[in-house]
């Protein structure tokens, strides 16, 4: 087997796991239209990848190769959707053993993380915390766990 036929095998395979899943992804996350013209073109290429994977080249090469690009093509796609992720602002209810509050109240305030508490009972206080962003969110998580507490997470869409 040439070395050109190999290389070009490599590229259609990156190319053949990144359009799968962003076709995934849209057809998850994205509109009819979207998702089944991602799927369509997706279904057409992958007629080149037969003509490829059938190709006589022994079949641990094909393994090692598809294996190799999967988790590249997996691992870039999922990069850049991290990477274009926007934040969206969190509520994050909050709830501590009401000792534990000034604690809590010290910690969210140093941190700069906006809140309003609420004592709901002689022994639990509820914070509500407004995170603008993920790092916000899992700063509020660590002083959650920290203090022993309770969390529920609800999302607020920003327009």
């Amino acid at each position: 087997m040439n070395m050109k036929f190999l290389l070009v095998f490599v590229v259609l395979s990156i190319i053949n796991v990144i359009f799968s899943t962003v076709r995934s992804i849209a057809t998850i996350k994205g509109g009819k239209l979207t998702a089944s013209l991602l799927s369509g073109g997706y279904f057409a290429f992958y007629n080149i990848m037969l003509i490829y994977t059938v190709a006589n080249f022994p079949m641990w090469q094909k393994c090692i190769i598809t294996f190799v690009c999967n988790v590249a093509g997996v691992w870039i796609v999922k990069f850049f959707e991290e990477r274009s992720r926007k934040d969206k602002l969190w509520l994050v209810k909050l709830t501590v053993k009401r000792v534990l509050s000034p604690v809590v109240v010290r910690e969210l305030t140093e941190k700069g993380i906006p809140y309003s508490r609420i004592t709901v009972s002689n022994d639990y206080m509820v914070f509500d915390c407004y995170c603008q962003t993920q790092d916000e969110t899992k700063i509020v998580t660590t002083i959650g766990k920290a203090n022993d507490g309770k969390m529920f997470a609800t999302e607020n869409k920003l327009f």
